[in-house]
């Protein structure tokens, strides 16, 4: 079966870290960029962090920057996302993709990040962060 499956959410303090692991199972992670999405409770999901696929380039949106770390280990099939510092607005369901590449895509003035042709998604991981 073709899945990605996320694990290592929880609940956390504020200030305090998790390590979130994205795996796929029945296909080959390490053609695909991988990104990471936050989803906050009544709120639109969004890319926080994304990985090329040989793990070079790396990118994040500047809410989780200097936060988090997003890597990959291509012989386990897994990207990581290291989350420190967390914060009572990092509460919500963190889903992982695979797809073509990262980039930037720009809106009004600003820009945001995304993964581009994704093909596979996972179910999420729920983080809470209590305040």
């Amino acid at each position: 079966q073709v899945q990605l499956v996320e694990s290592g959410g929880g609940l956390v303090q504020s200030g305090g870290s998790l390590r979130l692991s994205c795996t796929a199972s029945g296909f080959t992670l390490e053609p695909y960029a991988t990104a990471w999405f936050h989803q906050a409770p009544g709120k639109e999901r969004e890319t926080v962090s994304c990985i090329s696929d040989n793990g070079v380039s790396t990118y994040y949106t500047d809410s989780v920057k200097g936060r988090f770390t997003i890597s990959r280990d291509n012989a386990k099939n897994t990207v990581y996302l290291q989350m420190n510092g967390l914060k009572f607005e990092d509460t919500g369901v963190y889903y992982c993709a695979a797809g073509r590449t990262c980039g930037w895509g720009s809106f009004g003035s600003g820009r945001f990040l995304d993964l581009y042709d994704d093909e596979h998604w996972g179910r999420g991981t729920q983080v809470t962060v209590s305040s």
